[in-house]
């Protein structure tokens, strides 16, 4: 765990064997069960979370009960509800493991007093959030463009395994189509 974090953060900064063990040793390992929630909808988010293994949606239940999944995580990724954790309000959004999921998680305050003792972690959440709202604009606009069956094939194309690892319902709700289509499209594929 400890070296699938390094490297991860390496990316961002060059931290020393100091500061690593400082950042781990204020993180805490759990395991998250297949279907259990790291948030509820309602709940103010209390961490955030990196996925060393496993897979998470990212989803809010609307007023008619339909679930809208906005974002998937998996494995290298950090994911939480961001205004929640910063603000602390509750969350309009649920994170829900969709297979075991081992995470380490950091509380606001943990996170507020590495950014105090190593800087250079504040500069790399900075890049990692900018590069998550960069995608997720990406995102927004290039599924704006393309009809149904080339936001499928592109998310397929980009990330070949994920399809075998999400129910395809939840697919349909990621690129706002209905089950039925989606899989029309796999169909003719």
């Amino acid at each position: 765990m400890k070296s699938q974090l390094t490297n991860y953060l390496n990316r961002y900064a060059d931290f020393s064997t100091e500061e690593i063990e400082l950042i781990f040793n204020s993180l805490s390992t759990k395991t998250f069960q297949k279907k259990e929630f790291l948030l509820q909808q309602d709940q103010i988010c209390k961490h955030r979370y990196f996925i060393i293994e496993g897979l998470v949606r990212y989803f809010r239940t609307d007023s008619d009960g339909n679930e809208r999944i906005s974002l998937f995580g998996i494995e290298n990724w950090w994911i939480t509800n961001l205004d929640s954790f910063i603000n602390e309000i509750p969350s309009q959004n649920a994170i829900q493991t969709l297979e075991t999921t081992t995470v380490l998680s950091i509380s606001k305050d943990d996170l507020e007093f590495l950014y105090r003792k190593v800087p250079k972690l504040e500069r790399a959440f900075r890049i990692i959030t900018e590069k998550t709202l960069i995608a997720i604009q990406r995102k927004d606009e290039v599924y704006m463009k393309q009809h149904s069956k080339e936001r499928y094939y592109s998310l397929v194309d980009t990330i070949p395994d994920f399809a075998q690892r999400v129910p395809q319902y939840m697919i349909a709700s990621y690129l706002d189509i209905t089950p039925e289509y989606l899989s029309e499209i796999r169909k003719n594929r």
